[in-house]
C-alpha cells in the first residue's frame, strides 16, 4: 500500500475519517455494517486501484460488492455519461426513451430465458427481484414460492421473505409462503453426503419441497447459480439440470437471480445459468450490468412479464442516463472480452487460491467460477468449525497491505474475492501473496 501525503496531512486526514465515522454512527442506521476496525473512506478509482482519502491505494479486490465489472473510471463510460447527462438525464416510463428500448432488445436477444422474452428495468437487483415476485405470483395466481437455504435475495420485505440466511432475514413477516429447499452446499452437506455419489440428493430435495409444503402448484422456485452473501456456494455440475427437470415436471417457473453472477464474471459464461445449462423462465440482473450505475432489471418471457393486470411504472427505472451507461458498459465487456479474461485470470487466481489452501490449516475450502471465489476458513481443516476471527484478521492484513476483499457466508467466515474483471495475473498474485499473509497472520485465531 503506498502514500501519496505526508505523515502530517496524513494524520490530519485520519481525524477527519474518524470526524465522518462519528457523523456516520449519529445519523446512519446501527445496523449498516462498515468494514475494518478503522473504516475508509474512498474517493476516488481508477481500472482495478482505489484511493482512500488518506491517499493510501489499493487492489479492489471486491469491486464494490461484486459491482465494478468493467473497472473504475472507464473513460468510454465517462464520456458517454457526460454526453447523456448534458441532453436529459430522467423522463419516466410514461414518455418513450429510446436508449430503454435499445437495452431491452439486447438483453432480451443475448439471455438465457424462454422466448419470447421482455424487460423491465428498475433501480436495483433488490427491486428487480421484488418484480420478478411480482409477476410470478401474479401469474400464477399464488403466494408459493420455493427458495434455497442459505440463500440472499435483497433487502426489502418480499427480498427478505425468499432470503434463506438467518443473518439477512430482518424480519419472520412476509407477503409470501416460502418454503426452503436444502442449499446444494458440499462443503457442509445438510445430509453429510459426498458428491458425486449423493446422487445430487439436494436436488431431490426440491421434489420433497414441493409435495410436502406446497399445494403442488407454487408460484415460482428463485436460487441464485452461485450464492453470493451465502459464501459464493457454488453447486455441483448437474444440481440445476435436476431441479428444472423437478420443476418441469409441475410446470413451476424458475427465476435465476443472476445479480451477482451475470455478465462474464464466472468466466465458462455469459449468464451463470448458461453454466448449468438451464434455460429459466425469468432472470433478474444488476450490479454488473450498470457497473455502479443504479440499475436493476428483470427479463422474462413475455406471459410472465405481461402479467399485471393494474397500472405500474418505473419512475427511475431505465432512465436515458441509466439505460445509456448500461449499454456502453454491455458494449464494453464485449469489446474487450472480459469474460474471457475472467475466465482466464480467473483460473490463475483459482490454482494460486488451492496451493494455499494446501498450506494453511485455516483455509477449508476454496470454491466459485471465474474471478468469483469463495475462501472459508475454519479452526481446522478435520473439524470444519468456523473460523470467524481469522476472516477478520485476514482482510486487516489485506488491507494492510494495499487489497480489499470482502466476506460473507452463513457464518461470516467466507472470505469474497471478485474484483472488477480487467485485472491480470500480476494483480492476481498480489492479491494471492496479500492472503497469504493473512492466513499466516491469522494463525491460531
Amino acid at each position: 500500500m503506498t502514500s501519496v501525503v505526508s505523515s502530517d496531512a496524513a494524520s490530519t486526514v485520519a481525524s477527519s475519517a474518524a470526524e465522518l465515522l462519528a457523523r456516520h454512527k449519529q445519523v446512519m442506521p446501527s445496523w449498516l455494517a462498515l468494514y475494518y476496525d478503522e473504516p475508509i473512506e474512498l474517493v476516488r478509482g481508477e481500472g482495478t486501484r482505489v484511493w482512500d482519502s488518506a491517499g493510501n491505494e489499493y487492489l479492489d479486490f471486491f469491486g464494490g460488492i461484486v459491482t465494478t465489472i468493467s473497472g473504475h473510471a472507464v473513460e468510454k463510460l465517462v464520456n458517454v455519461l457526460a454526453e447523456q447527462a448534458a441532453k436529459i438525464t430522467h423522463t419516466s416510463t410514461l414518455y418513450l426513451i429510446r436508449p430503454m428500448v435499445e437495452l431491452a432488445e439486447r438483453l432480451t436477444g443475448m439471455a438465457p430465458v424462454q422466448m419470447p422474452a421482455k424487460a423491465f428495468f428498475v433501480g436495483s437487483g433488490t427491486e428487480a427481484v421484488e418484480a420478478a415476485l411480482l409477476f410470478a405470483t401474479t401469474m400464477r395466481r399464488s403466494n408459493e414460492v420455493i427458495a434455497l437455504r442459505n440463500s440472499y435475495h435483497g433487502r426489502s420485505f418480499g427480498a427478505i421473505g425468499v432470503t434463506g440466511n438467518k443473518s439477512w432475514s430482518a424480519s419472520s413477516f412476509s407477503p409470501l409462503n416460502v418454503s426452503y429447499a436444502l442449499g446444494p452446499y458440499c462443503y457442509r452437506c445438510p445430509l453429510h453426503l459426498s458428491y458425486p455419489s449423493c446422487g445430487v440428493a439436494c436436488a431431490e430435495d426440491v421434489r420433497n419441497v414441493i409435495e410436502t409444503t406446497t399445494t403442488g402448484e407454487p408460484a415460482a422456485m428463485i436460487a441464485e447459480p452461485i450464492q453470493g452473501v451465502g459464501g459464493f456456494i457454488t453447486p455441483p455440475p448437474d444440481y440445476f439440470t435436476a431441479v428444472k427437470g423437478i420443476l418441469d415436471e409441475y410446470g413451476i417457473p424458475l427465476i435465476i437471480d443472476e445479480v451477482q453472477t451475470g455478465f462474464g464474471r464466472t468466466g465458462e459464461a455469459f449468464w451463470g445459468a448458461e453454466g448449468y445449462n438451464v434455460t429459466p423462465d425469468a432472470i433478474v440482473c444488476a450490479k454488473g450490468l450498470g457497473n455502479g450505475m443504479a440499475i436493476g432489471a428483470v427479463v422474462g418471457r413475455s406471459e410472465m412479464i405481461d402479467s399485471l393486470r393494474a397500472n405500474s411504472i418505473s419512475t427511475f427505472g431505465g432512465n436515458p442516463l441509466a439505460s445509456t451507461w448500461a449499454l456502453a458498459n454491455l458494449d464494453n465487456i464485449r469489446d474487450n472480452d472480459l469474460q474471457g479474461n475472467a475466465k482466464r485470470v480467473g483460473a490463475y487466481l483459482f490454482k494460486g487460491l488451492q496451493a494455499l489452501k494446501e498450506k494453511h490449516e485455516i483455509v477449508g475450502d476454496v470454491r466459485g467460477k471465474g474471478l468469483m471465489v469463495g475462501i472459508e476458513l475454519v479452526k481446522d481443516k478435520q473439524s470444519k468449525e468456523p473460523n470467524v476471527k481469522a476472516a477478520g484478521h485476514v482482510m486487516e492484513t489485506c488491507k494492510q497491505r494495499g487489497v480489499l476483499v470482502g466476506k460473507g457466508g452463513t457464518y461470516g467466515n467466507v472470505l469474497r474475492l471478485a474484483p472488477p474483471l480487467i485485472i491480470t495475473e500480476d494483480e492476481a498474485q498480489r492479491a494471492i501473496d496479500a492472503l497469504d499473509a493473512g492466513f499466516a497472520a491469522a494463525k491460531g485465531a
